[in-house]
């Protein structure tokens, strides 16, 4: 049987990347949470308690009670399921008003949900990347240029696209004039240009410059006959930077044209979104594969996130907030997000297992999640950590490796 060769060479792959230190299985299952007045919730693995720092739900909105009662009251009354595609018979008031409460969260016009947010910039970028000609959409009168650390997501959505490979261009990681020598020289050639960068990038923690970057796309504007468009995926900023969690646009006071946020971040939910102007969000009703084929957020789900849009806007929103700040202080960092680069996976995978051993969950991140000699562990910070976990933490790692924690201060 010729097929048994396949599945032995798909074994010997993971067997290898085992080797390496870089396999992400076996998974860490987490079979419930413990909570108490003194520490965060505490994950429960084989009977033990870990302190989570390595979980994107910085404000320790997924337990919150206000959104807890908001998914029961939705599923009790929509059922737990979407039943259908929206277009076909899936589109629930909930989903409506989820969206207008996120259009009004980012004073934008329109917003429009999707299963993710990888789905989201999945989705997004190959609508947009099409051109009108007279007959039909068409990709080929259109550039794109992407952030060289850009999400996997944006990657990937960068990739489906029919676009041929010079269509297609890559700026060195945070480099404005290697984005300017490539707009550049690429008038002429396109009728629009996609502009596309993180807004926080999730493995450093590092915020873009977005007044700058608007600056740029607004001075090459005029170059293209259809303009230079922003898209910024903000997964990480919205609810942790800027001073009432808008995220990098209020950290920067600058705007993108398509911004995209998650659900299941900082707001402690699922699902993905993109907000922009109206013609916009219309065309990507219209357009983006994710959204018209793909069943959407559960009624559950999109009344939960509704509740923690709602809440994030408010006076408790604002205490989560500042909590956070606090926390991130300990780091010296400006974000959530702090990075042990020690550049070698054994090292991280060794010091993931230290930490695991004396009760705290982190992840090692490496290749190709991270440029090759780039591995890290990924500290997160949540409202909910205590300072006692937040230090007990920080001796542990300062006794494994002195000086680490100096190593780097966004």
């Amino acid at each position: 049987m010729p097929l048994i060769n396949f599945l032995n060479s798909l074994d010997s792959e993971t067997q290898r990347l085992a080797g390496l230190g870089i396999a992400k299985f076996p998974e860490t299952v987490i079979e419930k949470f413990t909570f108490s007045q003194t520490k965060s919730p505490q994950a429960v693995i084989s009977n033990h308690k870990f302190s989570v720092f390595n979980s994107n739900d910085y404000l320790g909105l997924r337990f919150h009670p206000k959104l807890i009662q908001a998914e029961h009251q939705a599923s009790a009354k929509y059922g737990v399921g979407p039943g259908a595609v929206r277009f076909i018979s899936g589109s629930l008031l909930i989903h409506q008003q989820l969206e207008q409460a996120l259009a009004d969260f980012h004073h934008r016009q329109d917003a429009i949900v999707f299963s993710s947010a990888f789905a989201a910039n999945f989705s997004a970028i190959s609508a947009l990347s099409k051109g009108q000609s007279q007959d039909s959409l068409v990709s080929s009168d259109t550039l794109i240029i992407s952030d060289q650390l850009n999400h996997r997501s944006i990657v990937d959505g960068i990739r489906v696209t029919t676009l041929p490979s010079e269509n297609r261009l890559i700026y060195r990681h945070l480099d404005f004039d290697h984005l300017i020598e490539i707009l550049t020289q690429n008038i002429g050639k396109f009728s629009r240009c996609l502009v596309i960068s993180d807004g926080v990038f999730s493995m450093l923690g590092e915020i873009v410059d977005l007044k700058r970057l608007r600056g740029l796309c607004d001075q090459f504007d005029s170059q293209y006959p259809q303009g230079v468009l922003l898209y910024i995926d903000d997964a990480h900023g919205v609810g942790v930077i800027g001073d009432t969690g808008r995220g990098t646009e209020e950290y920067c006071a600058s705007q993108a044209d398509v911004l995209v946020g998650t659900l299941g971040k900082a707001f402690g939910c699922d699902g993905g979104y993109i907000v922009g102007s109206k013609e916009v969000i219309t065309y990507l009703r219209e357009s983006a594969s994710g959204y018209i084929y793909s069943n959407n957020l559960s009624p559950g789900t999109a009344s939960a996130a509704l509740a923690s849009v709602n809440l994030v806007a408010s006076k408790t929103g604002q205490k989560l907030i500042s909590l956070l700040r606090q926390n991130m202080q300990y780091f010296h960092s400006s974000h959530a997000i702090y990075p042990l680069i020690l550049g070698d996976p054994q090292k991280t995978l060794t010091l993931k297992k230290q930490l695991f051993a004396d009760g705290f969950l982190v992840t090692a991140i490496n290749y190709p999640v991270v440029p090759k000699g780039r591995d890290e562990i990924r500290i997160q910070v949540s409202a909910s950590h205590t300072a006692s976990e937040i230090k007990s933490l920080l001796t542990l790692i300062h006794g494994f490796y002195p000086g680490l924690l100096n190593s780097f201060s966004n």
